[in-house]
């Protein structure tokens, strides 16, 4: 099968180690005291990773083959189901005022499983849309997806242990740089499909926008239901609903070599906050509702 990405050594060395500087600026707002939270809040926990790693792929593949994607379309929105949740969703839980902490501790454990869920779920869309070529992730291409993605996050946090005042100092710097990464290559994925761009918005722009909206509210939902916290189910709406697209996108362009494929997660990095913001606002406003309403 033919790709649509060019080999280059931007795009095989200079997009990966990218994604590594991003990674590595996720670390360095981890502390192991992240993952030790799970201990104390562990159904918040169980209830927003189930609803992450089981339910957001059963809705992508439903919303993929209702919407009749094409093979490589399809793929790509399976890709983007299996990303965890991006750095970004943090700032999007204080703003709304969300349990951060939650967030920074469904980050850490985000990142670890994800080196698991991305290749099995891809693999998997892979074989089901019979996409044929060597495009799924295989072992070499699996290490590649831990070198890129577990091994900075690792990195940063040690460094976060050992020099706190360095990390803090980097933090912004790599936030700034993170942003122009995610805009650089969502906006690079879509020039690179330019001729079938229009076609590809048309059909995969819908899906991308229902998936952001069903993923933002089953976060919240699924929270509320298992009787978590107002602000505990912000924390997981945000987490669940803001993907780490750079990440999708870079396996998609790097690891994959598919502009194609690439293209789901470069439309939803431009629909996930103006859409995660509208829900966060909608949300604090029916909570401050309900309060006056009590109060009355």
């Amino acid at each position: 099968m033919e790709v649509n990405v060019q080999d280059s050594a931007l795009l095989e060395v200079g997009l990966p180690i990218a994604l590594a500087i991003v990674m590595l600026g996720l670390g360095l707002t981890l502390t192991v005291e992240d993952f030790r939270r799970i201990g104390r809040a562990p159904r918040a926990v169980f209830v927003a990773l189930a609803i992450q790693v089981t339910l957001l792929p059963a809705v992508a593949f439903a919303l993929v083959v209702v919407f009749d994607l094409a093979p490589l379309l399809a793929v790509g929105v399976m890709l983007l189901a299996s990303s965890p949740g991006g750095s970004t969703a943090n700032l999007f839980s204080h703003l709304f005022g969300g349990d951060v902490a939650l967030n920074l501790t469904l980050t850490a454990v985000n990142s670890v499983i994800a080196v698991v869920s991305v290749p099995v779920i891809t693999n998997l869309a892979v074989d089901y849309f019979d996409v044929t070529g060597e495009l799924g992730l295989q072992l070499d291409k699996i290490a590649q997806v831990v070198a890129v993605v577990l091994l900075p996050v690792v990195i940063g946090m040690l460094v976060k242990r050992r020099a706190p005042g360095l990390a803090d100092r980097a933090n912004r710097p790599v936030r700034i740089f993170s942003i122009m990464v995610l805009v650089g290559v969502a906006a690079g994925a879509l020039v690179a499909e330019r001729a079938n761009l229009a076609e590809y918005l048309r059909s995969v722009g819908v899906v991308t926008a229902l998936f952001c909206v069903m993923s933002l509210a089953a976060g919240y939902a699924g929270a509320r239901l298992a009787r978590l916290d107002e602000r505990q189910a912000i924390a997981s709406a945000m987490e669940i609903g803001i993907h780490n697209t750079t990440m999708a996108l870079t396996i998609a362009l790097s690891v994959m070599q598919s502009s194609e494929i690439a293209i789901p997660a470069a439309v939803y990095s431009i629909v996930m906050y103006p859409l995660a913001a509208v829900f966060g606002f909608m949300v604090v406003r029916g909570s401050m509702r309900r309060r006056t309403d009590g109060a009355r």
